[in-house]
Order: structure tokens, then sequence, then C-alpha cells
């Protein structure tokens, strides 16, 4: 062993911004630049007034343009995030019976929440091992489908179809996912998501795209016996945001974060110029592991591989949290496994808002690493 100045990455491998995490995740600096020239008119003032009214009809009217749902079909926004709305699909749209498909740990916390309502039947839950995802039963006699777009634990992503009826809602948890991979609205219900991940914004907001038939759904089982709390209801959280507002206060930075990043996004050409940058990101991480024999693409079948985040298999030789540790003493962080998969594993967030040569550098930062730690030299 050599002494620790040996850990240096030389500085022409370092990406210009090493900041690979998969929620929060990378808030670009022109954002954050924008964000302290409104801050004066902005953050510290009433979110009933008009400066924050019109930040949530910037923020609405830029998710509308971005997914191009059909007519119809709303946004709602409130305060708690992807985790709250677990509770609040629970209890507003799942009508008796719901089917969950599970492969990893944001997966299976909405099926233990519609598990644990008493109000409920036992769901039908669908399971698979991490690194793949099962496929819906479309017979199943449940009135929800409850789906991931991208499963941020594993680096699994699906395509997202109706399985079943007209009448079978399909809720999707898009949280790392929405912005970043493709989408037909028209295939969903509920695609609800935060904006901490490809949308370059902070956490705590939940934000869904909902259509006719579960805003429908919420106005009758909300109407019915069924005790809803007012900061859980979705009928409320979208009454309040007909009229640019949450229904209690939210965090005024974050929506400004991601007005800045949907207007960045819309810019340079929507969503399917985002799914491409994304797709290209993650084209360079599975063809440097596949290129290594230290190491391979966790998700076997390249076609549930996801775009936004991408997980890869380190030999057991190469512990990969003394790699992250590396590159973390080197400004590249946030490239450790998620913790309770407890594989031997790197894992990278691609989303819209990092750079594919940065994508190309870390991969070279990395292959430094490695080769020095095979090497003895670190």
């Amino acid at each position: 062993m050599v002494k620790a100045g040996a850990a240096v990455i030389p500085p022409p491998l370092l990406p210009g911004d090493g900041r690979f995490g998969c929620g929060p995740s990378k808030v670009p600096a022109r954002a954050l630049a924008a964000l302290a020239d409104a801050a004066p008119t902005l953050l510290g003032t009433s979110h009933r007034q008009a400066p924050v009214k019109q930040l949530v009809a910037r923020v609405r009217e830029g998710l509308q343009e971005l997914f191009g749902p059909p007519p119809g079909y709303e946004v709602a926004l409130g305060n708690g995030g992807s985790t709250a709305f677990w509770d609040l699909a629970t209890l507003c749209l799942i009508r008796e019976r719901s089917q969950h498909l599970v492969f990893g740990e944001f997966s299976a916390k909405f099926a233990k929440a519609a598990a644990e309502a008493p109000f409920l039947a036992p769901p039908e839950i669908l399971e698979s091992e991490p690194g793949s995802h099962p496929e819906p039963r479309a017979g199943a006699d449940v009135d929800a489908f409850c789906l991931t777009h991208n499963e941020t634990s594993t680096g699994v992503s699906m395509e997202i179809g109706r399985p079943g009826r007209e009448d079978q809602l399909v809720l999707v948890d898009a949280t790392s996912a929405a912005g970043g991979l493709p989408l037909d609205p028209a295939q969903v219900d509920a695609y609800y998501f935060a904006p901490q991940k490809c949308l370059a914004s902070e956490g705590g907001l939940w934000l869904a795209l909902l259509s006719p038939a579960a805003i429908e759904r919420a106005q009758l089982l909300e109407s019915s016996d069924r005790w809803v709390p007012a900061s859980l209801s979705l009928t409320t959280a979208l009454q309040s945001s007909r009229l640019n507002q949450t229904y209690n206060t939210p965090a005024v930075a974050t929506l400004f974060l991601l007005a800045q990043q949907l207007d960045w996004l819309l810019e340079q050409g929507g969503l399917d110029w985002a799914a491409a940058r994304c797709r290209a990101s993650s084209e360079i991480v599975y063809r440097w592991a596949a290129e290594r024999e230290w190491a391979r693409p966790f998700v076997p079948d390249p076609a549930q591989r996801s775009a936004v985040v991408a997980t890869v298999d380190l030999d057991a030789s190469i512990p990969a949290p003394r790699v992250s540790a590396i590159l973390r003493q080197n400004g590249v962080v946030d490239t450790e496994s998620y913790r309770k998969l407890e594989r031997n594993q790197l894992r990278f967030g691609l989303f819209p808002a990092v750079e594919p040569e940065d994508v190309l550098q870390l991969t070279r930062c990395v292959d430094w690493v490695v080769e020095a730690l095979r090497a003895e030299q670190i």
C-alpha cells in the first residue's frame, strides 16, 4: 500500500459535475442561479398570492405540455412526496382490491400500504426477483393495477400499458421515470411522481397526471362513508391545484427549481429529447460494463434495463463500497448500491440534467480506481 495521495484520480478523467445520485439528484447550477435572482420577490412570500400561484400554474402547464395527455387529464400536486401518494391512492383510488407488481423496495412499499388498509381486500401481489419485473395478470378481479415505471432501487424499468378493462384504473409510480422515460399517457390513469430525480428539484412534493376516470373514482370514494383526511384527499388536492395552489404551504424553492427544469426540457425538445438523452447515457454505462471482465449489468434482460438508473455488479474481488468511497473522495458522489439490495454493485443516476459526457468520464474514473485497487496502489 502507498500513501493516501495515490487515491487522487487524475483531473483529466474527472467529470465536469460529479453528482450521479438517484435522488435527490443533480440540480443544475443555472437553476440555482435563477432561484437566487428570483428570491427577493418569491421566497418568503405568501403561497396564496400571485407570484407563487403563477409558479404553480407554470408547473402544471409545463407538465401538460411535456406529457401531452388526452383531453380531460389534469395535473394535481400536493405535499408529502410519492410516499404520501401511496397512502392517498389507497384511500382515494382503490375501491376494493388492487394488483401490485413488486420488483424492488419502492414497488413493495405501495403493496404494503394497500395490504395494511383495513377497508380493502387483500391485494394481489405479483413478485419477481430484483433485476427483473413481473407481468400484470390481465384477468384479475381487481379495480386498480399498481405499476412502477422505473424501480429506483434496482435499475429495472417496464413498458406501461393497460393490462385490463377500462374500469380498472392504472396507477403508475413514476418517481424516477417522469421526464426521462417515454410514456403514452392514454395508458395511465394516475401517473404520479416526485420532482427530485428527472425533474432536477428537491423532494417533499407529489405531482400526478390524472385521467377523468381517476378523478371520477376519487370523487365517488370520497363521497362514500370512507373517511379520508383532508391532507390525503385527492379531490381536495385537485380543487386546490385548479386554483394553482396546494392545500397546505409548499416549498416554494422546490416548485421554482421544478419549473426551471420543465422549461429547459421543453426548450430542448420535450419528453422525446429527454428520453433519448437518458438512453444515450445508459448505453454508455451498459456498453462499458459489458466490455469489462470484472463488471456486468445487473439487469440481465436488456429490454428491462433502465435508461435513468443504471446498476452494475462488480466482481467479488473488487469491493464496490471501496470504489464508491474513492470516487467520493474525488468529488464523484452517490454511486453506492441501494442499501437494502446488499450487492457488490454501483448505481448511477442518469437523469436528463446529467451530461452524457460526464457519464463517460465517470466510467473512466471507475476504470482508474479498479486498476489502482487491483495493482494494490491504493
